[in-house]
């Protein structure tokens, strides 16, 4: 039997990928956590999944997560934006288990952006010559109800420095089904997906459906980059992380997140959730 280690498989897209694997019952998988008393609360849906501690700043944490371990899933976790020394230690430790396949969630049009964190950890694996599989998704729909939650539910408003730009939204739940296809068909290895939703939407027309849909009216501010930058910094947010968020969006006004794609289809052989389908089936986060 073939073991996967999903590092992160509580969150928005190692749960989807584990809820996927799971219907496969000759997968062994590894789920590398935080918070195991949460993981095993989350994770009983599946007899197949041992869940280990797994910290990618603790390398202690590192040999048992990788026990008969074949193949990694991992994602960065958004605090984490230096990868020289956020990254290297847990890719060369992967490298030196003779790992089969790294498959990692990067970004969407990261080989013009080498400033970008998911650039540099694609670079490192390339040049550590692991087999991979890059998925390039664009913004997550779950971006609402996780960083942008609290401006929705209290203020009632997309508190987003996007100007009037469009954005290829996908659902993370087809990033997590996506990267179960890619950990056991071949076909993908050493390659690069670029995956989308279905259309490119700006944020005012997001807040229109969600208007429309949650029963309440929903503004979008656009908020210049500087004061975005200032109020999430005054929020207690690690400034690293938010000079990520910035030059993301700063991106994003540039035109480089409207591109969608039919990766997805052909990888699932069906078309990506909608964000109507998001908002309908996560409204309860954004009442008050």
């Amino acid at each position: 039997m073939e073991r996967i280690l999903i590092i992160g498989g509580t969150g928005n897209i190692g749960f989807p990928l584990i809820e996927s694997l799971s219907q496969n019952k000759d997968i062994l998988m590894t789920a590398g956590v935080h918070d195991l008393s949460a993981a095993e609360k989350k994770l009983k849906i599946s007899k197949n999944v041992t869940i280990k501690p797994f910290d990618f700043l603790d390398p202690r944490t590192f040999h048992e997560a990788f026990l008969g371990v074949t193949k990694v899933f991992f994602i960065r976790p958004p605090q984490l934006a230096k990868p020289k020394e956020d990254m290297a230690p847990f890719l060369n430790y992967a490298q030196q288990q003779g790992i089969q396949q790294i498959v990692f969630v990067s970004l969407i049009g990261v080989e013009k952006n080498p400033v970008t964190p998911h650039h540099k950890i694609e670079k490192m694996i390339r040049q550590m010559a692991l087999p991979y599989t890059f998925i390039r998704p664009s913004f997550f729909m779950q971006n609402l109800n996780t960083t942008h939650q609290e401006d929705i539910r209290v203020n009632h408003d997309l508190f987003i420095p996007a100007g009037r730009s469009k954005t290829s939204f996908i659902d993370t739940r087809d990033i997590g089904e996506v990267a179960a296809v890619c950990l056991t068909d071949p076909t993908y290895l050493n390659r690069e997906l670029e995956i989308t939703g279905p259309e490119a939407l700006t944020y005012e027309e997001i807040a229109k459906e969600m208007s429309t849909i949650l029963g309440t009216t929903i503004s979008y501010s656009q908020p210049s980059l500087l004061k975005f930058r200032r109020v999430m910094i005054e929020r207690g947010i690690p400034k690293d992380y938010v000079n990520v968020m910035v030059m993301l969006y700063l991106i994003t006004q540039m035109g480089n997140a409207k591109k969608v794609t039919t990766d997805l289809e052909k990888v699932l052989k069906r078309s990506p959730r909608t964000i109507q389908d998001y908002i309908r089936d996560y409204q309860e986060y954004f009442k008050a």
